[in-house]
């Protein structure tokens, strides 16, 4: 069983910056891709950003790109979510989510993940 942690998130005023992590209990990532998800009140969860931790293959919403990085933190077995340009609209709870699979894929629907973390709340203010 896979568990995942999230922490970094907190109030941020709009334009400022915050960085999530995502802390697994598994020895090694090998294999897994790790993605970052987030949810706001009334609306579906929505795929923020993805990487393959084996080969490093990066792939971001558009709602985010430029703005957002994901980079994988080796030391620590980790996965980061660096945000910039922060809006409003970015205010929501944020998840990661993780999976194994050896094929070479772009997994960017929440059905696509095994492993889930609790939710980190990222509030956005004016």
């Amino acid at each position: 069983q896979v568990q995942l942690v999230e922490s970094g998130g907190g109030l941020v005023q709009a334009g400022g910056s915050l960085r999530l992590s995502c802390a697994a209990s598994v020895r090694t990532f090998n294999l897994f891709y790790v993605g970052w998800f987030r949810q706001s009140p009334g609306k579906q969860r929505e795929f923020i950003a993805t990487i393959s931790w084996s080969d490093n293959r990066i792939y971001y919403a558009d709602s985010v790109k430029g703005r957002f990085t994901i980079s994988r933190d080796n030391g620590e077995n980790a996965v980061s979510l660096q945000m910039s340009s922060l809006l409003l609209e970015d205010t929501a709870v944020y998840y990661c989510a993780a999976r194994v699979s050896s094929v070479e894929e772009r997994f960017v629907r929440d059905s696509e993940y095994h492993y889930w973390g609790q939710g980190t709340q990222v509030t956005v203010s004016s």
